[in-house]
């Protein structure tokens, strides 16, 4: 079919086309239709990375995740494509940063430190701490504090194929259970994650609670949450960073007990 009669067609005869004819006209028509879903992502994940890795360099590995998601996608099966297409361009821009090496040693440390500080303190004091009480502990100034969490936001764009600790080759993914699978130890380590996480958000100040809610159950980007929140976009990207990191402290806590207790 010619382009000009293709631009006029919707997005189930477009589909229809592509996948049932094979029509190349239909899926450029596809990926030009769902070219924002490159723009929004990008934009989101260039949030809090180093000046050095520009949007247009994420926004061209994002097109070719949203070309694979056009080539995969099975629209017969009812799914609004925007879900879809959306986690395939994050995927596509994530898997080429942990290709880059764009993390430097330096900022994985400093994560690390802050980490490790949060579990090490909040286990002594069974409360949240304050960012005095985290400067104190680090030995830096609060504003150096803050400027650490700037500098390790980067970490918090993580991926299931991402070491769970540095010095470890065990990844998130490989945690991961299949449910159907006749497993006795499942549930009882599903328990166990809930629980943990229950009490990892619980010990979350009301502000980083806010920042966590609206950023994954309402998606909005973080410029969005400074606008909510009345904050500047560094000051949400601080309050992000010390959240992930909290969480990642009381999971942590919680592996070393189970492997105890096995």
């Amino acid at each position: 079919m010619n382009e000009q009669k293709v631009s006029s067609l919707n997005h189930l005869e477009l589909w229809t086309l592509w996948k049932e004819h094979g029509d190349i006209e239909a899926k450029k028509k596809l990926i030009e239709n769902y070219l924002h879903i490159v723009d929004y992502v990008s934009s989101r994940l260039a949030i809090g990375l180093p000046k050095n890795i520009s949007k247009d360099d994420l926004a061209s590995n994002g097109v070719m995740g949203l070309i694979d998601a056009v080539d995969k996608f099975d629209y017969k099966r009812g799914y609004q494509f925007e879900t879809y297409g959306s986690w395939r361009v994050r995927g596509a821009i994530l898997d080429s940063l942990r290709q880059g090496d764009w993390v430097p040693r330096s900022v994985r440390e400093k994560a690390k430190k802050i980490e490790d500080a949060f579990q090490h303190l909040e286990q002594n004091y069974l409360r949240s701490v304050n960012d005095s009480e985290m400067s104190e502990y680090l030995g830096v100034s609060e504003k150096e504090y803050h400027n650490m969490l700037q500098e390790v936001a980067v970490m918090t764009l993580c991926s299931l194929e991402d070491p769970i600790r540095e010095e470890e080759t065990e990844t998130r993914l490989s945690m991961l259970i299949d449910e159907n699978a006749k497993n006795p130890d499942y549930k009882v380590n599903e328990h166990y994650l809930k629980e943990a996480l229950v009490k990892g958000i619980e010990k979350l100040t009301d502000k980083e609670r806010t920042v966590v809610s609206l950023l994954y159950y309402e998606d909005l980007s973080l410029s969005e949450i400074a606008e909510v929140m009345s904050l500047s976009p560094s000051r949400i990207s601080q309050l992000h960073s010390k959240a992930i990191l909290r969480l990642r402290g009381t999971l942590e806590k919680n592996k070393k007990l189970l492997m105890e207790n096995n």
